[in-house]
């Protein structure tokens, strides 16, 4: 079976991944996958049956027959979830299961648990895969990695502005507290640690807007995938 090409975009959390892979997979009209929002739905799943996040195997079983389809939303909005048919996307979101998500993370037998479920993502014309080891791990022989960066701070800020629109309260310094705590566990798990994968493309979107970002990205997968150059 032919399989279909993969770009993947790899990066801790606030450098601007979500954006640059929703407009990607709207531009080429490809299948989108938010692999960050599989565990973060591993998480409200473990909250809902009262498993703690110590307890990889039992989270790991709450992976099987699970139904999730990933919408890309309007504009530079957040790609929409779905799980069993019910949007999930303002309780996946919340600081608490996202910090529950990378800790859950760190468990090998939730990795596994879900690295099929990763996969069956790739799907004709195409996939844009979201992550933080799409490109090391999930999809190691994707057609082209591109790993964001951006400087703590400036991830803070950006995930401030962010909830503060959603009218969702957090206190500054706690947030970069906490984005400075779930790259450390990220960096440091054993499995699939957070890093470029090999031949990746690394872009620091510190001080660079999205639509940057975007046309760079964008010119790149014209020059590989040997498109026409996208008019603007």
């Amino acid at each position: 079976m032919i399989k279909s090409p993969v770009i993947t975009v790899d990066g801790p959390s606030g450098s601007g991944k979500g954006t640059l892979c929703n407009r990607i997979s709207r531009w080429l009209n490809w299948n989108l996958l938010d692999s960050g929002a599989l565990y973060r739905i591993l998480a409200l799943l473990a909250q809902r049956e009262n498993i703690p996040v110590s307890d990889g195997v039992g989270v790991a079983a709450l992976a099987h027959d699970l139904d999730v389809q990933f919408r890309s939303a309007e504009g530079d909005e957040p790609v929409i979830v779905l799980l069993n048919g019910d949007d999930v996307s303002p309780q996946i979101r919340q600081e608490d299961c996202g910090s529950a998500a990378s800790s859950l993370a760190a468990h090998s037998v939730v990795r596994e648990a879900i690295l099929g479920w990763q996969r069956s993502f790739q799907r004709p014309p195409g996939l844009v895969a979201d992550g933080r080891d799409m490109g090391t791990v999930v999809f190691p022989n994707a057609e082209l990695k591109v790993f964001l960066l951006a400087n703590p701070h400036e991830r803070a800020k950006r995930r401030y502005k962010q909830l503060n629109a959603k009218g969702i309260n957090v206190k500054f310094p706690q947030l970069v507290g906490s984005i400075a705590e779930r790259d450390e566990r990220d960096k440091q798990r054993i499995h699939s640690p957070l890093k470029p994968a090999d031949g990746a493309v690394v872009i620091d979107t510190s001080d660079r807007g999205r639509d940057d970002v975007f046309a760079q990205v964008a010119a790149i997968i014209e020059k590989r995938f040997g498109l026409p150059a996208m008019r603007t």
